[in-house]
């Protein structure tokens, strides 16, 4: 009986198994017809959320379609501001020319041809070449400059004539190159007499002059030590390490530091940024169509490319001014050369001696002999600094070894001293004889300006009168100390030199905020890797002070076709175009704004002065905040 009971429970169980897996099949089969059901639910309600965003997309583009005319007529009206902001410019500077004329100041119009060349011809005459007064005179010439410098870039092309541009840019040269020459000239004063300022402990003579445009550092061996090793100017921390064929020579250095730069190109000088074209409305619309060009394209050509005048024979300084003179052209186009000048072989090797004024080197670089093949590609050259990407930063070093003239010899109540019109001559470093690079380098020490930041360890490059170029090579072992603000570094010769930084060092921006502060008053914020600057605005009106909170930030998308107000904030952790709930397509920024702005807000920025209005503008073309943010 026992194996009956036993198939009869092997029964029991095989049927449990089918029912528990029919009930098995049928839960899964319901989920499924559920999963179904749901899914098609869930698509349904996603296509009717499609066609209903569809729909709603289609009614905002055309009821963006409808007004888009009129908006852009409006904005139109509102860039008519930028228009009087120029005719304001243009009577201002009318304005204080004839303030200026009814003054009687002793200050040249610098826009004034024979103005400017009289008061530059009266310096050239002026044999008072004491030093301090060459620095008085010279912050006037730095001032004129300034004046073309800012014309330059702020005149727009409608007010400023090709001819009138290569006016201001000769001279400015011209200025700058005369600057230069006073100071050479006040230099080779003060050496003639450097035996009366013989310093009591070391039997040399030092001296630093300053202001706040120039550190004039001089150093002259008088005394001629074998042991003279170097030389730290107390009053600038300038040092330099001397080998002991010139500790032994009678030689002077200078460390002529200008807090500007009139050695790098002048296209370089006068970059500005590029200018606002107000369209009428109908050319808006027809451009809103279209893809939108970032403004200034065509203003910035100029200097994308500019062209480097070739190395010229040494000459004297009058000559060379001339021959500088084509640089200030040189990144325009169909302007041709200003003058040519030849010279003979002999005179070429007798000036040669002579120190150049006006390519502000004291070092003559040979000629490049070999030329490249038309199909040939040249290599760029690594030691080539790029202007477009590096800058120099806290003004120019000029270091030189002079040659020590005859000295001033009192014979009873008579001063006695050979008169030579050579002018100021270079002390040949490295000599002839040493062309091999056998020569030991000269050590330089500069302490760096306390108004002037280095984020990062400074490219330190010499100046190429040649190349008319910055460049790397024959400087080596160089240490920057960021705490004293020191940097020490050898050089193959004597070089006029410049820190530079990367322009861009600080991009991209991690931020930015323009907010008002108080009335006529608003500010600035950019905030980068390095550092966060604060540019201060005080022109107009503005609708509040007190600081726009967190939660009244808002994120807009504009594509060049329209504006939209995003669903997203500062917060979210992806980015979505997804329009706002409760908000429209407009074919400006400011419509858009206009939408979530109170009516005293808009009619402040209606009655908004036209300068706050063009400074604001300025201010963001300058800095670039939407481009590099």
């Amino acid at each position: 009986m026992a194996p009956k009971k036993k198939k009869k429970s092997d029964t029991k169980k095989k049927a449990e198994l089918q029912r528990l897996q029919r009930e098995e099949e049928e839960r899964t089969r319901r989920e499924q017809e559920e999963a179904k059901i749901q899914a098609e639910i869930e698509e349904a309600a996603r296509l009717e959320k499609e066609r209903l965003e569809q729909e709603m997309m289609a009614k905002l583009a055309a009821k963006d379609r409808e007004r888009r005319e009129a908006e852009l007529a409006e904005l139109h009206s509102l860039e008519q501001k930028f228009v009087t902001a120029e005719q304001w410019k243009i009577d201002y500077r009318e304005h204080a020319k004839w303030e200026h004329y009814l003054s009687c100041d002793e200050n040249p119009d610098p826009t004034v041809l024979r103005e400017i060349n009289t008061f530059m011809s009266l310096w050239r005459e002026d044999q008072n070449k004491d030093i301090k007064l060459v620095m008085e005179k010279g912050e006037q010439v730095l001032n004129l400059i300034e004046k073309l410098q800012l014309l330059l870039l702020d005149a727009s092309s409608n007010q400023i004539t090709e001819k009138e541009i290569v006016q201001y840019q000769e001279s400015i040269l011209e200025l700058q190159n005369m600057l230069h020459e006073k100071y050479n000239g006040a230099t080779e004063h003060l050496l003639k007499t450097a035996c009366m300022y013989e310093d009591s402990e070391t039997g040399n003579m030092h001296a630093v002059i300053k202001d706040k445009n120039v550190t004039f550092c001089i150093w002259v061996n008088l005394k001629k030590e074998v042991r003279f090793e170097s030389h730290v100017f107390c009053d600038a921390q300038h040092g330099f390490d001397l080998p002991k064929s010139l500790a032994v020579s009678s030689v002077a250095v200078r460390i002529l530091h200008t807090h500007y730069d009139h050695v790098s190109p002048l296209w370089l000088q006068c970059q500005s940024v590029p200018k606002l074209e107000v369209l009428d409305s109908k050319e808006l619309t027809q451009d809103s169509k279209g893809d939108v060009e970032e403004p200034g394209e065509e203003g910035n050509k100029a200097s994308e490319d500019p062209s480097m005048p070739v190395e010229e024979p040494s000459m004297p300084a009058e000559e060379k001014t001339c021959g500088r003179r084509k640089s200030v052209v040189s990144f325009q186009e169909n302007i041709s050369s200003i003058a040519d000048v030849n010279e003979t072989g002999e005179e070429a090797e007798k000036k040669s001696e002579i120190l150049d004024v006006s390519s502000l080197s004291l070092v003559q670089e040979p000629l490049m002999q070999e030329e490249t093949s038309e199909k040939e590609e040249p290599k760029p050259d690594e030691n080539i600094v790029d202007l477009q990407q590096f800058v120099p930063v806290g003004g120019v070093y000029h270091i030189d070894a002079l040659q020590v003239p005859y000295q001033v010899k009192q014979i009873k109540d008579w001063s006695m001293v050979e008169l030579r019109s050579v002018g100021l001559e270079a002390y040949p470093y490295p000599p002839e004889e040493a062309e091999d690079g056998t020569h030991p380098p000269i050590e330089i020490t500069l302490r760096l300006s306390d108004n002037v930041m280095y984020f990062t360890t400074p490219v330190v490059a010499r100046w190429d009168p040649a190349g008319q170029q910055w460049r790397t090579d024959d400087i080596s072992n160089i240490t920057y100390e960021t705490e004293k603000k020191n940097i020490t570094f050898k050089m193959r010769a004597f070089y006029t030199v410049a820190l530079l930084q990367d322009a861009h060092i600080n991009m991209p921006y991690q931020g930015w905020q323009l907010q008002p502060t108080g009335t006529d008053e608003a500010l600035l914020i950019v905030t980068t890797v390095f550092a966060v600057i604060q540019i201060q605005i005080k022109v107009s009106e503005h609708l509040k002070a007190e600081s726009v909170k967190d939660k009244d930030w808002s994120l807009y998308l504009f594509n060049g076709q329209k504006a939209q107000k995003l669903k997203i904030t500062e917060s979210s952790e992806a980015f979505s175009e997804e329009i706002e709930e409760d908000s429209e397509f407009h074919s400006t920024i400011y419509h858009m704004l206009k939408d979530f702005s109170s009516k005293e807000a808009i009619n402040k920025v209606e009655t908004a002065s036209f300068l706050f209005i063009d400074v604001v503008y300025q201010l963001l073309l300058t800095t670039r905040v939407l481009m590099y943010s």
